[in-house]
């Protein structure tokens, strides 16, 4: 079958390659993957730029929906032919505290599709069924390859920060994950929402603006601070979220945070910090980090997509064959693209 690999450790090394089919345990579903959404990350470790642990080769891709079309002996609750979304924490011990109380997206030995486990940038993938969901029946395996990011969002925004209705709330970056925190926070009854991008992402902050961003700023181009002490008292914005993964994002977070306000990091990055992080002790900021999710986000965040109320197609730009996923990655890049998404089946 072929498969989208990443084979070595410099930019570039990533080809399309014939590789095996896998062969499932009797704990496992082997599932026929439809749609796989392009993340981020599969761009980095294109360019050989991710500051995680890696396997090599490994298929990338982490964000797919596919049908069940073979099913182990032990396993109950899905039938051959049902519609599902997988989660990424391909493996767990299921023994440490983190898996005991539910929290296994901290498991220490913990392997992710695309990264440590092959991913879903292929035709098939096996899968335990701890990990799936059934999609709803009016989500389309396009929409429901976005269910990772989305959940990636919940998880950060909804379920670890404080962010209440009326705050005023930037965020840093008019990315995939930037689109929908911004759809998420208006959900939340965020009162002012303000979206920074580069030069790379004039079309990225149109839609920003689309999709209800009271405010846009250009950050090469203009001071999102001139805005921010012109709203309200001028004391700051009650929270940052910075989906850029930019070390000197945090720099400038910590100048746009109102005293007792927060910041969460979603973005991930290589660079080491070269400032000081004083202001958040002065101004008693609440950093807050996240990663992964776990079983109940991926639930609620499925509901929220069967309601209707997130606006799906402004953040597909484009649906690839998996001949054309070079192209896919970069129209991601480029900012002409929010997300590509690679059809398999």
């Amino acid at each position: 079958m072929k498969a989208v690999v990443k084979f070595g450790r410099h930019d570039g090394d990533v080809e399309l390659r014939e590789v095996p089919e896998p062969i499932i345990q009797p704990n496992q579903v082997l599932i026929e993957v439809v749609a796989v959404s392009v993340c981020g990350s599969d761009i980095h470790l294109w360019h050989e730029n991710q500051s995680w642990p890696i396997k090599l080769p490994v298929i990338l891709g982490h964000e797919f929906s596919g049908r069940i079309i073979e099913m182990g002996p032990q396993v109950s609750g899905f039938h051959v032919g049902d519609r599902v979304v997988c989660e990424t924490a391909a493996e767990i011990c299921g023994q440490c505290i983190y898996c005991l109380t539910g929290n296994y997206n901290f498991c220490p030995k913990r392997k992710g599709y695309g990264n440590l486990i092959d991913g879903a940038m292929t035709r098939y993938v096996a899968a335990r069924p701890t990990i799936l969901h059934h999609i709803p029946e009016n989500i389309s395996f396009e929409h429901a390859a976005l269910t990772e990011p989305i959940c990636v969002v919940n998880k950060a925004l909804v379920e670890k920060s404080s962010i209440k209705p009326g705050d005023m709330v930037v965020i840093q970056g008019s990315g995939a994950i930037g689109l929908l925190a911004l759809q998420l926070l208006k959900l939340s009854g965020v009162s002012t929402l303000i979206v920074l991008g580069m030069d790379i992402d004039l079309n990225r902050l149109e839609l920003a603006k689309k999709l209800g961003a009271h405010y846009t700023i250009n950050v090469q181009r203009e001071d999102p601070m001139k805005l921010i002490r012109s709203l309200r008292d001028g004391l700051g914005v009650d929270w940052v979220v910075d989906c850029t993964g930019v070390s000197s994002a945090l720099k400038q977070a910590m100048e746009m945070v109102r005293p007792s306000g927060g910041i969460t990091k979603i973005g991930w990055g290589p660079e080491p910090l070269d400032f000081n992080l004083d202001p958040l002790v002065a101004k008693a900021v609440t950093l807050q980090g996240s990663f992964s999710h776990t079983y109940g986000t991926w639930e609620r965040t499925l509901y929220l997509m069967a309601s209707s109320q997130l606006d799906l197609d402004t953040i597909i730009g484009g649906v690839y064959p998996i001949d054309e996923w070079e192209e896919a990655f970069v129209k991601m890049e480029s900012g002409q693209n929010i997300k590509s998404i690679i059809k398999i089946n």
